[in-house]
């Protein structure tokens, strides 16, 4: 709005004019902040009161020219256009004063500058550099194979061909550039991860101190909806997937061959009781009773992550994912007590559970139709009661001293002994009630130093530590030829720190995993 001064020619024309269009955009201002706030409402009709006042003595003393009088309602005019609800030729101002804290957009930009500088970093030309090197290297060794082979066959006697060695020892200064380079890029590489990583944690920490502006839980929803979205995506994949058909259980070699490679994981979720139980085991009967070849079945050790008296069982895979009707079928009344589950590694074959008895070295059979136990001792010294459980150097999985497994034959169990020097022994459980021991082999792997073991089509693979994301499986021993193997490198992906419990499921040629309270199956890769 424009503020009249005083002027010195027909002032009362000019004044009733001004007047007239400062009153009309009062007017508008007051329809406007009547719908706002009734304290603006107030002070602005009592503004233009005190205008439509003004203008009618205007109109009344139309002739008065002195000075005195243009001062007057010159000032007058100039006190309202300084008010604080002052009108604009375009519209009605007001003050706005903002209670809350500034949003930090300058942590936002260093945090976009920091992800785009973290990107440019990781290129897939570096990613890709070591294992071209690595090829190149192996390339290298297999021709320096050919050639010493060249050179044996020029063998003389005493002399060898000057050509070929020639050619060795080129061959020799390409293989020291390569390894030279090679190690010069893993070490370049490992700085890149750890200032990558580095720079990754100050982003996450970062966007949580951001996240405290997020007054309407914005971001915190959408996560929640991301989670769902996905689950919903695997259970549609889950109830369009066509079933793979029962595999009949075999004895004898392994049909399949090797186990060469793990993949998934394909499920993943909280079980029912939440991360309130971190030790557990879960799968699928491979001999299941008829009408329960879809059921799972879930033990949670309840008591000092030791001890459990029940089992859990659901009628499909989407039930225990969603957690809905269970069936419950108690062990013991108390726990822990005589005959109930000690130990997370646990398996169901043949309609039956397979388990450490309670404060025994013996396996315990649970009969689940006719809830009765049956139990076979193991032999003399073997260890139990958290005398040799799984583990790695973080720490280890506590009463893990016997584990279960299934596979084509059967029902095996891994534990160990002083005698044996802590190394891992084998024996088959032969089914019957009671349960009965088979043959057994001793191995050369040390218990301690593995995670878990299963079997499958009789070999049996130890897994170990490698970092909180990864699992490797290093080791295997074939119980038909006895051999033993610390060559393999089967990595696959873990979801949480540690696996507590794995077994093999030979109907459906998949691991079942239990992981710090999450229930996962992997896929298994034969050849």
């Amino acid at each position: 709005m424009v503020c009249f001064s005083c002027v010195e020619t027909d002032l009362s024309l000019e004044l009733t004019h001004s007047v007239s269009t400062a009153l009309k955009q009062q007017r508008d201002c007051l329809i406007f902040y009547s719908r706002k706030s009734p304290e603006i409402t107030v002070h602005l009709t009592h503004t233009r009161a005190i205008v439509l006042l003004a203008l009618n003595s205007l109109r009344m003393d139309r002739l008065l020219a002195n000075m005195k009088s243009r001062w007057v309602i010159a000032v007058f005019l100039t006190f309202l256009c300084q008010s604080p609800w002052s009108v604009s030729g375009k519209g009605c101002v007001c003050q706005l004063k903002n209670s809350e804290r500034p949003f930090p957009m300058e942590k936002l930009n260093g945090i976009q500058t920091l992800a785009s500088t973290c990107n440019l970093s990781i290129t897939p030309a570096k990613m890709f550099q070591v294992d071209v090197l690595q090829l190149g290297l192996q390339r290298r060794i297999e021709q320096l194979k050919v050639d010493m082979a060249v050179l044996e066959r020029e063998d003389d006697g005493e002399l060898y061909g000057t050509v070929t060695l020639r050619i060795i020892e080129l061959e020799l200064a390409e293989i020291l550039k390569l390894t030279n380079k090679l190690n010069r890029t893993a070490c370049a590489h490992q700085q890149l991860s750890e200032s990558t990583a580095n720079q990754l944690r100050d982003m996450l920490d970062g966007m949580r101190e951001l996240e405290d502006y997020d007054q309407m839980q914005v971001v915190t929803r959408q996560r929640d909806n991301q989670q769902m979205r996905q689950e919903l995506i695997q259970c549609e994949q889950q109830l369009r997937a066509t079933a793979q058909p029962p595999l009949t259980p075999k004895t004898g070699p392994c049909p399949l061959g090797q186990l060469v490679d793990v993949s998934g994981p394909r499920t993943y979720t909280l079980t029912q009781y939440g991360t309130s139980y971190s030790f557990g085991a879960w799968g699928k009967d491979p001999n299941p009773a008829p009408g329960k070849e879809n059921t799972h079945w879930l033990v949670v050790l309840t008591s000092s992550n030791a001890f459990s008296n029940f089992v859990r069982e659901y009628s499909t895979l989407s039930t225990i994912v969603v957690g809905v009707a269970p069936t419950d079928t108690t062990i013991a009344s108390s726990n822990p007590t005589t005959n109930t589950i000690q130990g997370i590694n646990v398996v169901m074959y043949g309609n039956a559970l397979y388990y450490g008895c309670y404060n025994t070295p013996a396996v315990c059979r649970f009969n689940m139709t006719a809830r009765t136990i049956s139990n076979v001792a193991l032999p003399q010294n073997t260890g139990f009661n958290n005398k040799f459980p799984f583990g790695h150097l973080e720490g280890t999985y506590v009463y893990s001293d016997l584990d279960f497994a299934t596979d084509e034959s059967g029902v095996w169990v891994v534990y160990t002994s002083p005698e044996n020097f802590g190394n891992v022994i084998i024996s088959e459980v032969l089914e019957g009630s009671p349960p009965a021991l088979g043959r057994t082999w001793n191995t050369s792997l040390h218990k301690r130093m593995v995670t878990n073991t299963f079997i499958a089509c009789g070999v049996l693979y130890a897994t170990r530590f490698v970092n909180k994301e990864t699992e490797q499986i290093f080791y295997s021993f074939d119980t038909q030829s006895g051999v033993e193997r610390y060559n393999l490198k089967i990595f696959f992906k873990k979801m949480l720190t540690n696996i507590q419990s794995l077994n093999y499921n030979p109907r459906d040629r998949m691991l079942y995993a239990f992981s710090d309270a999450y229930i996962l199956s992997y896929g298994t890769v034969f050849q």
